[in-house]
């Protein structure tokens, strides 16, 4: 089996992306793969560590700067021609998106030459490109049962979930005692991606201070950037843990009690996953404010809480800890409705989905 996989930009595309060809390479062993990402963003870097060969063309999202939106124009185009060589001398049997603004060049070269294609959506929200994509695309995925309905005029849509929730139940578990903590004590977990959020970072201070007598643990991960200013003349309690990063968050997770989290898709999907209660504080920086939908999509479920950033407030986020640890009702079910709207085996139900696509 041949594929092309396009992805980039965030590790919320780039990871579902290489989830699938992890899958598809334990069931296929004969698999070839050919990654075509942008040229100056983390793929780049990313994927050839990876040891997967790989194609970076030249292209950006739209913007309100004229002069660099002509110019985007020009390239999309030119990149259509560029993507169809590319896709000619590698003759795939089929082209998987996973959005970014890099995957339209590749998927609409793709189409052109009257090749299968797979289009993944991972948000709730339909970003732009898949959108655009989306009803010439043979078979398209969607990580939230609810984003079927918007994708009406496409030719077939399926609910999948997001393979990076799969990952994350292989993950080796991190006791609590690996990183000095108690075994015995519940513990919540608290970060704000992979970088970390000085904004979250300036309410948080004050949400450990009252945690430090609580009956519970907190692990606080800053990011690498913010951890020595975080930590910078601070004394916290024993039952406090602060980290700039942990590699195997999964791992942990599966010992948590609670995240408190931002609401990307590849967390949420972690989150449903393991069934772990959450309460999601989603980052208002990103395009189409997608991860408050994400939040919302939980919290419509009775399958988690959500803070929006402008109104989070230390001493409120502690009661919410503070009541939903000791509501053991309310935290049950929770956890059932996490069960019940999750996708745990997404990675095989793709590769099933590919696999008939091919054989049609």
């Amino acid at each position: 089996m041949r594929i092309v996989v396009s992805a980039g930009g965030t590790g919320g595309h780039i990871y579902p992306a290489l989830a699938v060809i992890d899958k598809l390479k334990s069931k296929h062993k004969d698999l070839e793969v050919l990654y075509i990402g942008t040229k100056n963003r983390m793929e780049s870097e990313l994927i050839p560590k990876r040891g997967i060969p790989f194609k970076g063309i030249e292209i950006y999202g739209f913007t309100k700067n004229v002069l660099r939106d002509i110019k985007n124009v020009y390239l999309v185009t030119s990149n259509v021609h560029k993507c169809k060589k590319i896709l000619k001398e590698f003759k795939p049997d089929l082209v998987l998106g996973f959005g970014g603004y890099v995957t339209y060049p590749v998927l609409k070269a793709a189409k052109k030459l009257k090749l299968k294609t797979f289009l993944h959506e991972q948000n709730s929200i339909v970003g732009k490109t898949n959108k655009a994509l989306a009803n010439n695309i043979d078979l398209v995925a969607v990580s939230f049962l609810s984003t079927m309905k918007k994708f009406k005029n496409a030719k077939r849509v399926v609910y999948t979930g997001n393979p990076c929730g799969e990952a994350a139940t292989l993950a080796k578990p991190i006791k609590k005692s690996d990183i000095g903590l108690d075994d015995k004590k519940k513990l919540v977990i608290v970060v704000s991606g992979s970088l970390g959020s000085s904004t979250i970072n300036d309410k948080m201070k004050e949400f450990l201070l009252l945690s430090r007598k609580a009956s519970y643990q907190v692990v606080y991960i800053t990011g690498n950037k913010h951890y020595d200013d975080f930590v910078k003349d601070t004394k916290f309690a024993p039952n406090i843990k602060v980290l700039p990063y942990l590699d195997n968050l999964s791992g942990l997770m599966k010992n948590a009690q609670l995240i408190i989290t931002r609401a990307g898709a590849s967390t949420m999907s972690e989150v449903l996953a393991l069934n772990l209660p959450a309460i999601f504080i989603p980052s208002p920086y990103v395009a189409n404010n997608h991860q408050y939908y994400n939040a919302k999509e939980i919290v419509n479920n009775n399958a988690g809480l959500m803070v929006e950033e402008k109104e989070l407030e230390a001493a409120s986020l502690f009661k919410m800890v503070e009541d939903l640890l000791k509501d053991k009702q309310r935290y049950e079910i929770i956890k059932m409705n996490l069960k019940n709207i999750g996708k745990s085996d997404s990675g095989d139900v793709i590769v099933k989905e590919i696999e008939e696509l091919l054989h049609e």
